[in-house]
């Protein structure tokens, strides 16, 4: 009988600027072990993705009102960040079963701890397809899954895969300021916005270092279930 695979490390850090968690992330892509990666933010900050112009106008009208303006090397476009709000990821060499071949589609799968941890508080989400509402903010526009509660996205992601290794990484948002992520990319108001939410809005309280290890958790007991 074969032995269960141990459970997959993870790496816990609180109140890191955006750049901070990135590098880690990409630190951990280069290493190439298994490994669950969940961060707290202490900034307000815009990240993009690798396809995005440094001249974007959103970035530009960021930089404006003193924002930090981060690269990311996932896909994706333009994503707020906010001061508790979770960025996450799951590192997995490609020759993992749990990656397999159809990993680009793949986000219910490497995303199910957070429907686990939210049903766990009695609140029920699904990753389910794009909203198509706008090009450059990432959580709005036509490519990917988003996370979906109650017809709002509550959470993203994007990945960056290299010849060895997988790294799907995505950020839960824990409060929301519509105005500013209206006003930095350009949507109307009321419109596309609105059709974001947060932890707080659906009742979560807790704070980001107890969501942070619940998120450890229950995304490495979601991936154990796939060995």
């Amino acid at each position: 009988m074969t032995s269960p695979s141990p459970p997959l490390p993870v790496v816990l850090e609180r109140e890191l600027t955006v750049e901070k968690v990135l590098a880690s992330q990409e630190r951990l892509l280069r290493v190439g072990r298994a490994t669950v990666h969940v961060a707290s933010l202490g900034e307000t900050a815009v990240s993009y993705g690798v396809g995005v112009r440094k001249t974007a106008p959103y970035l530009a009208r960021a930089r404006e009102d003193q924002v930090s303006v981060v690269p990311r090397a996932s896909g994706g476009t333009g994503l707020v960040h906010f001061p508790g709000d979770l960025v996450w990821a799951v590192i997995l060499p490609r020759a993992d079963p749990r990656v397999g071949r159809g990993f680009v589609r793949a986000y219910d799968r490497f995303g199910q701890g957070l429907v686990d941890m939210l049903a766990a508080r009695g609140i029920s989400t699904r990753w389910v397809g794009p909203m198509g509402l706008s090009e450059d903010y990432c959580p709005l526009s036509r490519r990917g899954l988003v996370l979906d509660c109650e017809g709002r996205v509550l959470a993203a992601a994007a990945q960056h895969a290299t010849g060895t290794t997988l790294l799907h990484a995505g950020s839960l948002s824990r409060t929301l300021d519509r105005r500013s992520v209206a006003r930095w990319f350009g949507l109307p108001e009321p419109g596309p916005a609105d059709r974001l939410t947060c932890l707080t809005e659906v009742g979560v309280h807790a704070s980001p270092d107890e969501l942070a290890h619940s998120l450890g958790s229950h995304l490495v007991a979601a991936l154990q279930r796939e060995v």
